[in-house]
């Protein structure tokens, strides 16, 4: 069993669900100004801009009367990024080891939570409960899905996390970079848990016998710690640990989940009722003693008295990546990029551009471990402002979505500089991942649809901007957000790859096989 996580699925006839809408755009005004609108309208026909929206199967045939194709060279270099991505509350976490990717390495994932009670003061059971003695306490994580081989089992262990003096492990005014990570104490799982994934869909027996879950990691913590949870309810005499959030905790912190080994990320969703942690104990009400179970969930803050802290700090460590002249290595958030220059588009002579299209090929490598560490879902493509001293990076122009009104540029009132909610359009822009077949084999490739941005180009003779290809999980444009906002997510635009979910290797622009070679191909008439 191979990478399941829940996905879109592609085809060249099914088309993805656009992004979900989380983007801001702060200088959003109404876009209802009929007069204004037409007057965009109008600019953008009389450049000859939506000329090139007639559908990816009514291209003109190239026949070198009337229409012609040119296949322009793509110079490519690799790059690394040094990623500060945050991840939202409401999204899926990773947790896991890829311990031998053979083309990209190893990937760690650890995940950091706090799972506190739903008030305070908090007393386990029933206000008239005698407690008798805790049996276990198991902390538990809703499964969502998994990246990489699933075959190999995964052991983890638990933490819990060291007060942290002057750090900001429990600052909740912001949302912690995955490269962060708290310092962590002493070791509270009673030993390494092994999880097998392929098991995960089997109902789990708890509670003796008196219920069941299914798809829930469930690791036991250590009897010492179960007792001093237990030993801590406010109701028993001399102890407040549960009075208020400050007690609570400086008792307990939160929960460093780490893998000590394995092959896989496993997805983890915070909100869910499975992600606990379950307090089993015996107590006695009226009759005989029975056996019961209090829960701590993760708290968002949404009806909580106080949100719970989380973190996902993952590291990538790859061997030595090549220049990409000739193979670029793309990973998902935290990844890699690709820079990609086309000489030939300056000075391109004004036409017609029927469709341009920027084709990326897999070059595959063991099918085994390439159908086992998948290609990312999702490609984006952007610009490389390298007019500023610092280059800076923008949207493509209007092929994003060319139903939508925005300004890369962010300098036209009114208009946003990304489509309003995010929403990517794919269906025409492309960037989604498709198969074809390479002799006895499947292989990936993406294109993308830049016929728009290259008739503005050779229309008014704008600047031929670098281009930046990366699979993101989000990505962002902080120039224009403002200063002092980078603690803020709300400038983070979201995309459909889930966090460290995917990687592929690609032919770059001087790769020795043309079947591999990245290139640029143009259709276009001749303007009569």
């Amino acid at each position: 069993m191979y990478n399941y996580i829940p996905t879109f699925r592609h085809s060249i006839h099914s088309i993805p669900i656009p992004i979900k809408t989380r983007l801001v755009l702060r200088r959003f005004v109404s876009l209802c100004v009929t007069g204004y609108i037409s007057l965009i309208v109008l600019n953008w026909s009389c450049t000859k801009i939506d000329t090139t929206n007639i559908g990816g199967d009514l291209i003109p045939v190239v026949d070198n009367i009337n229409t012609f194709a040119d296949t322009l060279d793509i110079f490519t270099t690799q790059g690394v990024f040094n990623d500060t991505t945050r991840l939202t509350l409401f999204e899926n976490y990773s947790l896991g080891k890829i311990s031998n990717d053979p083309l990209f390495g190893q990937t760690d994932s650890r995940l950091f939570m706090q799972l506190k009670p739903a008030f305070y003061p908090y007393y386990i059971g029933l206000a008239n409960d005698t407690l008798i003695g805790v049996d276990s306490v198991v902390l538990c994580l809703a499964y969502k899905g998994f990246y990489g081989d699933s075959t190999t089992p995964i052991f983890l262990t638990v933490n819990e996390i060291a007060s942290q003096g002057n750090d900001q492990w429990d600052t909740l005014s912001i949302l912690h970079p995955i490269n962060y990570a708290p310092t962590t104490g002493n070791v509270l799982s009673a030993q390494p848990t092994r999880v097998y994934i392929p098991d995960l869909a089997k109902y789990t027996v708890i509670r003796r016998g008196k219920d069941s879950v299914q798809n829930q990691i469930r690791i036991k913590l250590s009897n010492s710690f179960a007792q001093d949870l237990f030993n801590s309810d406010t109701t028993l005499v001399g102890n407040g640990n549960f009075r208020t959030d400050s007690f609570f905790r400086a008792f307990n912190n939160g929960f460093a989940i780490t893998a000590n080994s394995g092959n896989a990320l496993m997805y983890c969703g915070l909100n869910d009722a499975l992600t606990r942690l379950e307090i089993h104990y015996r107590y006695k009400h009226g009759a005989g003693p029975d056996t019961t179970v209090n829960y701590f969930y993760y708290n968002n803050g949404s009806g909580a008295p106080q949100r719970g802290a989380v973190a996902n700090n993952i590291v990538r460590t790859r061997p030595a990546l090549p220049n990409g002249r000739q193979e670029l290595y793309l990973q998902t958030t935290p990844g890699t990029y690709a820079n990609l220059a086309i000489p030939g588009l300056s000075g391109y002579t004004n036409r017609v551009v029927h469709r341009a299209e920027i084709n990326i090929e897999q070059i595959p490598d063991n099918p085994i471990t390439d159908s086992v560490f998948r290609s990312p879902n999702f490609l984006y493509l952007d610009l490389i402002d390298s007019s500023t001293t610092t280059p800076k990076w923008k949207p493509i122009y209007y092929d994003l979505n060319p139903g939508a009104f925005y300004d890369p540029d962010y300098k036209i009132p009114g208009l946003p500089y990304f489509p309003i909610g995010g929403q990517v359009d794919f269906g025409y822009f492309g960037g989604f991942l498709r198969k074809k077949a390479d002799g006895p084999v499947m292989r990936s490739f993406y294109q993308f649809n830049v016929t728009r941005y290259i008739q503005q180009l050779v229309t008014k003779s704008s600047p031929n901007y670098q281009m930046r290809l990366f699979a993101p999980q989000s990505f962002s444009y902080p120039q224009y957000v403002g200063a002092g906002n980078s603690n803020k997510i709300d400038f983070f635009i979201p995309y459909n790859n889930s966090i460290a979910f995917g990687r592929v290797r690609v032919g770059g622009g001087e790769h020795p096989n043309p079947q591999y070679r990245m290139r640029l191909r143009v259709i276009y008439s001749n303007i009569k």
